[in-house]
């Protein structure tokens, strides 16, 4: 291998990336890492306003994005998120499935309308977005798709046990995924992070967060930025023979 094909390992230049959920905390950590690697970037997150506050923070730095505000429960927005990719940047090399919805309720109070709530942005969302970009991952021809799992998928989640089986159920699709869309050059991949300075983590009561934090060998929570090289590894040439593989990205919380 030569230096400059090493250089080229990690870099992006010409691709288009769709990260959903990046507007704040890991994806928004993603999108701005890829648009540094060379990427053109859709944002993709519920709140307009901060999905253009990323846009504007990515362009500061040189680089190209697009906000496209999209709810991931919601079928026809992730159609139009499809649409509003292509057209701006000509395709989608690299689809980023990380929105979350983080609902907990103990087990006999879950409802349907819960259920159909997180499972719909968890699970289903991302499920129908990679479909209804396959054609234009199809067109690629070197296209990744990253899946935002959680080390929760593999733990005794208590109380988050519709987004643990989401979560779960994301992993079940990306081998199944991997294996169904390798004929089309489509690799598909997912990370499984542990604890992570994000709202999501939070959000919860003071002392819950350092249970969280110290949860992992590491004994602390990670910054968002810290998944950006497995996220870039994931998408660039580096991962080229890469493909149906979960990476547990939780400082040994799974492990212990």
């Amino acid at each position: 291998m030569e230096k400059v094909d090493l250089e080229r390992l990690f870099r992006l230049d010409g691709r288009v990336a769709i990260v959903t959920g990046g507007s704040r905390g890991i994806g928004r950590a993603i999108a701005e890492g890829y648009a540094l690697a060379g990427a053109k970037v859709v944002i993709a997150s519920r709140k307009a306003q901060a999905c253009a506050e990323t846009v504007e923070a990515i362009a500061k730095r040189g680089g190209e994005a697009l906000a496209v505000p999209t709810h991931l429960g919601e079928l026809d927005q992730l159609e139009r998120l499809v649409a509003a990719a292509v057209d701006r940047f000509g395709g989608i090399d690299i689809l980023v499935n990380n929105a979350a919805n983080p609902l907990a309720l103990p087990f006999g109070s879950v409802t349907a309308e819960a259920w159909e709530k997180s499972f719909s942005v968890n699970l289903r969302g991302p499920v129908f977005l990679t479909q209804y970009a396959l054609p234009a991952l199809t067109a690629s021809g070197r296209a990744s798709v990253v899946n935002v799992s959680s080390a929760g998928a593999y733990l005794f989640s208590a109380h988050t046990h519709m987004y643990a089986a989401a979560k779960a159920g994301l992993l079940a699709y990306t081998r199944a995924l991997a294996a169904e869309l390798a004929p089309r050059k489509i690799r598909v991949n997912a990370i499984a992070p542990g604890t992570i300075d994000t709202d999501m983590v939070r959000n919860n009561p003071p002392q819950m967060q350092e249970v969280m934090a110290k949860a992992s060998l590491q004994g602390r929570a990670a910054h968002p930025d810290e998944l950006v090289g497995l996220a870039l590894f994931l998408a660039s040439d580096a991962s080229s023979f890469v493909t149906g593989a979960t990476i547990n990205i939780d400082g040994g919380l799974v492990p212990r």
